[in-house]
């Protein structure tokens, strides 16, 4: 049984891996997972600079899922050089480094520094909000996210991932747009912009008042998504959004994912990653499936 897949020429031993922002750099639920186990770890995301993040309230429980508005706190990327990726070193597991910024030239700071450094691949996070276009986020227009993808694949000297946003009227535009400008593999979907109100206090339930939706409650909307990009773009897609369980990654991977990412619910279940992983082995046992590249994008008409 193989459960190897390959993105942009580099090989993972299965194709479960952690969501940008819901898993630290990998130190941290390093007690409850075998990192060895996973396909690959994604970090959270890392500028030029320490961002210190949203004020808070800046997490709120909805029904069947989370909103969030961190606003990406992270320590800048000279101390994540120094202690992160040494860390992960230490495991049998790739390094995919999340990357954000709020112009054009933070992405390309982050990303030359990171040039030399030994990590896999790069995510870049376009749902962050551009500065210089009034705050819209990079991935909310298709000539925009063609600009910084061929910007960042100019510079970059790892393969890219574009992480997408589902806050667009077409994903499938939004897809092609990546591609043609140099993206080796596209990622989705980022969180979908939410909004709750606590109706005893009659204030907002987030301080930034809108906050990003995760968990299952997005999930038919990621599936959709996925199968909506694989359809328009030949690089390979990464599914992620609400996945619970085994039987989640799957239906990713059948919609056209070539990997799948577990995002939120490891704060409900900090196993998660690892059980995703035996669950999908179990499933090609049960159903007889030699590789799993023969599953990617076997849904049935």
């Amino acid at each position: 049984m193989n459960t190897k897949v390959v993105i942009a020429g580099v090989e993972l031993k299965n194709p479960v891996m952690t969501a940008s922002g819901t898993f630290g750099s990998g130190m941290e639920y390093s007690e409850f997972v075998d990192l060895n186990r996973l396909g690959a770890v994604v970090t959270k995301g890392v500028a030029n600079v320490p961002w210190a993040g949203n004020p808070t309230p800046r997490v709120a429980e909805t029904y069947g899922g989370m909103l969030n508005a961190i606003g990406l706190q992270n320590p800048g990327i000279d101390v994540f050089l120094d202690r992160d990726v040494p860390f992960l070193q230490k495991y049998d597991t790739k390094i995919i480094v999340n990357v954000c910024g709020k112009t054009v030239e933070d992405y390309l700071e982050v990303v030359e520094k990171l040039g030399d450094a030994p990590v896999d691949m790069l995510e870049i996070n376009v749902s962050c909000p551009n500065v210089k276009e009034g705050a819209i986020a990079f991935g909310q227009k298709a000539d925009c996210l063609f600009d910084i993808t061929s910007k960042i694949r100019a510079k970059a000297k790892q393969p890219v991932i574009m992480k997408l946003s589902p806050n667009v009227t077409d994903i499938a535009e939004m897809a092609r747009a990546a591609q043609a400008g140099g993206a080796d593999a596209v990622s989705l979907i980022n969180t979908i912009t939410g909004m709750k109100i606590d109706i005893h206090r009659r204030t907002f339930a987030l301080k930034n008042k809108t906050g990003g939706l995760s968990g299952p409650a997005i999930k038919p909307v990621a599936v959709r998504m996925v199968y909506q990009a694989s359809q328009a773009v030949k690089i390979p897609v990464i599914g992620m959004g609400g996945i619970a369980s085994a039987e989640d990654a799957i239906e990713f991977i059948l919609a056209g994912a070539s990997a799948v990412a577990v995002g939120a619910m490891n704060f409900v279940n900090p196993y998660l990653t690892e059980e995703v992983v035996s669950g999908i082995e179990a499933y090609m046992k049960q159903y007889q499936v030699e590789n799993l590249t023969d599953l990617i994008g076997a849904v049935r008409e």
